[in-house]
């Protein structure tokens, strides 16, 4: 029983230094993003239709940052898709393939969130993308309230919106 009980302090040590290596990560992948009012984004969504992300102010939005190449990205598709179903979301393909081949992705992925493409990374530089997935969470006014890049789980994403939504 003793050697059990040593065992907790090194684990907890262990846990708070990868949390503590994540919240540094974050930070430093998302230096330079820019912060309050958020860049407009506009312009025809995949599916055919338009956006503006100015049109989408009164509630909070997610804006997440994303490309087919990636593995994290596609493990987030799903969480991504349910939170469009409770949330405005644009997401932004950061990507080279072709729309039609997105628009496969997208359905190999079984989601239908709204989708710009941005294969030149204009939109991607506006907003200082330094990785994907990335994420921007904004509130009813459109201004910049969280920002994370790499994985984010549903309940932190959600807990995010609300937050903003406040």
């Amino acid at each position: 029983m003793q050697p059990s009980k040593r065992r907790w302090p090194r684990w907890t040590l262990e846990v708070a230094a990868v949390i503590l290596f994540l919240v540094l990560l974050n930070a430093y992948n998302t230096r330079g993003a820019p912060r309050g009012l958020a860049p407009e984004i506009s312009g025809q969504l995949l599916d055919g239709g338009s956006v503006s992300l100015e049109a989408m102010r009164g509630a909070p939005v997610l804006v997440h940052f994303w490309a087919t190449w990636c593995p994290i990205c596609g493990v987030t598709q799903s969480t991504i898709d349910a939170i469009a179903d409770d949330y405005p979301v644009l997401s932004v393909a950061m990507d080279e393939a072709t729309p039609e081949q997105i628009l496969a992705y997208m359905k190999d992925k079984e989601v239908d969130y709204p989708v710009v493409h941005d294969p030149h990374y204009n939109i991607a530089r506006e907003y200082a993308i330094r990785g994907v997935p990335s994420s921007f969470i904004l509130d009813a006014g459109g201004n910049i309230r969280f920002v994370a890049s790499g994985y984010t789980t549903n309940p932190g994403l959600r807990l995010r919106l609300w937050w903003a939504g406040r």
